[in-house]
């Protein structure tokens, strides 16, 4: 395959040389892009509280097993299914949008490669997939995964109102610590409630860097977000969220495992201090004004939520 054939409808922020781009059939490549399948990261940062809220429910009750072990699969699959849903709906409502702001303007719908009658059927179908998952679930992880729909409805509509449009995304990609914990544990209880929060800290805090990228267009076509709320000096705030995300993480280990093992209730609790720590190394390379570096910090948070997903896994062995 020729270079230009591999980056033929190319969203600009796609990473180079991704495999919807090179490998996958070329009448599914609008589709997959719809569903940022050539921008995996956000699928992780979908899937990585819903890990850790598994992991936590998990270190509560002692035990994991088969069904925990189901519960992290179908999480995956459901991240992937969900984060395309999500994706497909919030470029179905931002079409006018997208057209505007130069990053986004070679998305599928705004490009001309999908119609919105098309989008509208690919969303549906990814939502149907992914209510089989969750019926595999029990009854009150499938409550919780009903909830979550209002939460992925209003954020697309979020930065037309307020300038803490960050924190809808919050709500909407951390629910899955609230959904797996439940799953796991039976019932949802206040580790999970507190993880929560833990996880739309994190989400303040990469959002808004990779908001950063957006901000010189948003303001010309009068979007609101926190990196143009923060302006030039958005470090105190980021540090703030860093901070919060690993205060609250803690909090939630604390109130999870008790006085149990204090090996294993040391080595959950390196969980913050991990994530924590990748987060102040980004602030420290933070520049506002270097979309590059922007666009590399944000993704990066992969491995920060792995970081933290590790060590509670590791504690969970002892």
């Amino acid at each position: 395959m020729s270079d230009r054939e591999a980056t033929k409808g190319q969203v600009a922020d796609a990473v180079k040389g991704n495999w919807v781009d090179r490998r996958a059939p070329e009448p599914t490549r609008p589709f997959l892009r719809l569903s940022r399948a050539d921008r995996p990261i956000g699928t992780w940062l979908l899937l990585l509280p819903c890990w850790w809220g598994l992991l936590l429910a998990s270190l509560a009750t002692d035990r994991f097993g088969w069904q925990g072990a189901w519960i992290a699969i179908g999480c995956g699959l459901g991240a992937i299914l969900m984060r395309g849903a999500g994706c497909t709906w919030n470029d179905i409502t931002d079409r006018h949008i997208d057209s505007g702001v130069t990053r986004t303007r070679s998305r599928p719908i705004p490009s001309g490669q999908v119609t919105v009658g098309g989008a509208m059927a690919w969303l549906v179908a990814q939502s149907l997939v992914a209510l089989c998952i969750l019926l595999t679930f029990n009854l009150n992880a499938i409550l919780m995964g009903v909830l979550s729909l209002a939460t992925v409805a209003v954020y697309p509509f979020a930065k037309r109102f307020t300038w803490w449009p960050q924190v809808f995304l919050g709500l909407a990609f951390n629910w899955g610590a609230l959904l797996a914990f439940t799953a796991q544990a039976g019932a949802l209880g206040w580790p999970a409630v507190i993880l929560y929060l833990a996880g739309i800290c994190w989400t303040l805090f990469y959002d808004t860097v990779y908001a950063y990228q957006d901000a010189e267009d948003d303001a010309l076509i009068g979007v609101k977000s926190t990196a143009r709320l923060f302006g030039e000096r958005p470090h105190r705030w980021l540090g703030a969220f860093a901070a919060g995300c690993a205060g609250l993480m803690a909090l939630a280990i604390l109130a999870a495992m008790g006085t149990g093992d204090p090996i294993a209730l040391l080595l959950a609790l390196i969980a913050p201090l991990a994530i924590g720590g990748h987060m102040a190394r980004q602030l420290r390379a933070f520049d506002p004004a270097d979309t590059e570096t922007c666009l590399g910090l944000f993704r990066s948070n992969r491995d920060a939520g792995l970081l933290a997903a590790l060590f509670l896994a590791i504690a969970l062995l002892v």
